[in-house]
């Protein structure tokens, strides 16, 4: 069986878990046609590039595919019919990675640099930021700069 990657975005009013649902029914129709889906992810709500049907967001999801070219017509059908796919696309590659996609990688790196502050470096850069404040008000800036006189 040939392996495929399939990326669809929904519109962005249903819900994660009616994404997770129509996935689960995509699923479902590969393994019918004697083919399987070896991974999913849901990539979350992303700004699209430009509107598709006025909206301007879309909920991004990704399958992994073990499956013959029939499951795959017939998955496609199914996305054309459904009123909440706005676009999919399904590529055939030689082999799938391992482990998670780009899209969640970058996903977690931020959540890792975020997590990995200590509560000390915020506290040090809030009490250097106060600092820096109280240097800038002894220098007596003018409460209104248009009632001082100017030697012009």
């Amino acid at each position: 069986m040939a392996l495929y990657e399939s990326v669809y975005i929904t519109r962005p009013d249903i819900s994660a878990t009616q994404v997770e649902t129509l996935t689960a029914d995509l699923t479902k129709i590969i393994e019918e046609n004697g083919g399987k889906v070896t991974k999913g992810e849901y990539w979350g709500l992303k700004s699209l590039a430009y509107k598709i049907n006025k909206n301007r967001k879309g909920h991004y999801s990704l399958l992994n595919i073990d499956a013959p070219a029939g499951a795959i017509s017939e998955m496609e059908r199914n996305m054309r019919i459904h009123e909440d796919v706005l676009r999919y696309l399904s590529i055939r590659v030689d082999e799938h990675e391992e482990g998670p996609s780009i899209m969640m990688q970058n996903k977690n790196s931020r959540d890792e640099r975020d997590r990995g502050r200590d509560s000390g470096e915020a506290e040090n850069y809030a009490a250097a930021t106060n600092k820096e404040a109280a240097k800038k008000s002894d220098n007596k800036i003018p409460e209104n700069p248009e009632n001082e006189e100017t030697n012009e």
